[in-house]
């Protein structure tokens, strides 16, 4: 076949809509998402709703109806840049869902990361202030995210946090691909403790069995000691975890071993 037959992979698409857009363009030069960024792997557009302001200020906020706190981003700006965006995509022929970063949202998990880097892309809005006018959620969003139960001054860090973790999912964007699957492997766990050289730091010792050589003995160490962590730390995590034969045993022997103590 001809190199014509087998055409490269259509990049994963994100649209960010942000007022701050030259925040977004600096943190996005570097690690794993810069280099992905840098080797076509991934494309960023950043829309700035200030490019569809009317007025000398750029105005792209105003004081809520009913009085209180704080301002509310304007309607007409961000509806503009959403369309802005949606139509960047159209032209790539990139189905793409609104997603708006808010506290209210769903909670972001390792489950819905996976759901989104099967899409071709996402359209990301970024609030700041009090909030987005709610029309601007009834009428242009597909779904609302949160990343966690606190609120930060606005948008950009969450959809960092989420293109970030799609982006790690996305074939050729780290640089070892075991590492996705050792993630992927221990999908729902917290993670196992790590060592590097010297093998004796701060008076302790690399575990024994991680010198070992021995891969099976070392992966159901990890195993172990992910199940031990995720128990002491997040047991909510298990709560609804279906556990399989070598998990099941691997607790049992923690549990004898005195971690329900």
């Amino acid at each position: 076949m001809t190199e014509s037959a087998h055409p490269a992979p259509r990049p994963y698409w994100f649209g960010l809509i942000s007022i701050m857009p030259a925040l977004i363009e600096q943190i996005s030069e570097y690690g794993v998402f810069g280099r992905a960024l840098k080797q076509g792997g991934l494309d960023l557009e950043v829309f700035d709703p200030r490019r569809h302001t009317v007025d000398r200020h750029q105005t792209v906020d105003d004081r809520p109806y009913g009085g209180g706190p704080g301002m509310v981003m304007l309607t007409e700006p961000l509806l503009a840049a959403i369309g802005e965006a949606r139509a960047a995509a159209a032209g790539r022929g990139v189905d793409a869902p609104v997603v708006y970063l808010t506290p209210t949202g769903e909670r972001l998990d390792q489950d819905l990361v996976k759901e989104f880097a099967q899409c071709p892309g996402l359209i990301l809005l970024s609030g700041r202030y009090e909030g987005i006018d709610e029309r601007v959620l009834v009428t242009a969003v597909d779904r609302e995210l949160s990343v966690g139960d606190y609120v930060l001054s606005g948008g950009e860090l969450p959809a960092l946090t989420l293109m970030d973790a799609v982006a790690r999912l996305l074939p050729g964007t780290l640089g070892n691909a075991a590492s996705a699957e050792e993630e992927s492997h221990l999908d729902g766990l917290l993670d196992y403790p790590h060592y590097t050289r010297p093998e004796n730091a701060a008076g302790r010792h690399v575990p024994q069995v991680l010198l070992s050589g021995d891969h099976a003995a070392i992966n159901r160490w990890r195993l172990k000691q992910a199940l031990k962590e995720t128990w002491l730390k997040r047991p909510d995590l298990l709560a609804g975890r279906e556990l399989g034969k070598e998990e099941r045993e691997l607790l049992r022997e923690l549990f004898a071993e005195g971690l329900g103590a």
